[in-house]
């Protein structure tokens, strides 16, 4: 297996990686410190405001013990080093599925690691399919979320 790559915020000039430069066995991914503010504003962005994510005295005496972060912000912030490691040459994200394990919460190290499971060419689309596998773990190593992705990917030009 590939060791896995640190995937920096896309910047101009986008030179993301092309699809022909995939390989299965590749892992890419990035660490997130997750703050209140992704709680706060996770709340605001898609208007949840359940209390679980926003009432502190509310959320400790529920199971989690505490405030924790929205799935879909979760999901998220793990599907960002795939978009960024492509970006501007991304034709699009075609899926995204994810299943949460354990509660994120502020304060929380995030590790996402992405596996290439498979590459399926799509010469039709000068580029083809990157169908990968990601695991976020917590700073205690505990797998908190699971995810499968799949991005259309261009070849350059």
């Amino acid at each position: 297996m590939s060791p896995r790559v640190l995937v920096p915020r896309a910047a101009p000039p986008y030179a993301g990686r092309v699809f022909s430069e995939f390989r299965v066995g590749d892992r890419f991914g990035d660490d997130v410190f997750v703050t209140d503010a992704h709680l706060a504003e996770g709340a605001s962005l898609i208007g949840d405001f359940n209390p679980l994510h926003v009432d502190a005295a509310f959320a400790e005496r529920s199971l989690f013990g505490g405030k924790v972060l929205h799935g879909v912000i979760t999901s998220a912030l793990m599907s960002a080093p795939f978009g960024n490691l492509v970006a501007g040459t991304a034709i699009g994200y075609l899926e995204h599925a994810a299943r949460f394990l354990a509660p994120v919460r502020a304060g929380d190290t995030l590790r996402i690691t992405w596996t290439v499971v498979s590459v399926a060419p799509k010469p039709a689309r000068c580029g083809g399919i990157v169908t990968a596998e990601c695991e976020a773990h917590n700073q205690h190593g505990v797998v908190v979320a699971t995810a499968t992705g799949k991005m259309m990917v261009g070849d350059g030009a």
